[in-house]
């Protein structure tokens, strides 16, 4: 719609868009929060859009929230317990779809 998208809005094309398979360990998670775990994964840029699932039976009362890549090769994996006690989520392997923008993007718009 042209005239109804503000100069502020990031726009591109997908430079490019990968799939990958990592085993990840995470670590505890406290009863009725949510945490961030950060996970070394090659390859990541700054910018990188990443969605995260897990290719197991998730541990029951956890569930995956926000993915990000907090710095050059960590990924920060948001994981939730909903239950009232400490759980762990699944040690298994996530698959992790990255798609790159084609220019570099700002890390926040005004």
């Amino acid at each position: 719609m042209p005239g109804m998208l503000s100069s502020t809005i990031c726009r591109g094309n997908v430079l490019y868009d990968g799939m990958l398979q990592v085993t990840l360990t995470p670590v505890s998670v406290a009863g009725s929060t949510a945490v961030e775990q950060s996970f070394t994964i090659q390859g990541l840029q700054l910018n990188d859009f990443l969605d995260v699932n897990c290719n197991a039976a998730q541990t029951a009362g956890i569930t995956i929230g926000n993915a990000r890549v907090s710095a050059l090769n960590t990924m920060t994996l948001e994981f939730a317990n909903a239950t009232g006690g400490a759980l762990t989520p699944v040690t298994a392997v996530y698959n992790i779809n990255v798609s790159r923008a084609e220019g570099q993007m700002p890390s926040s718009a005004a």
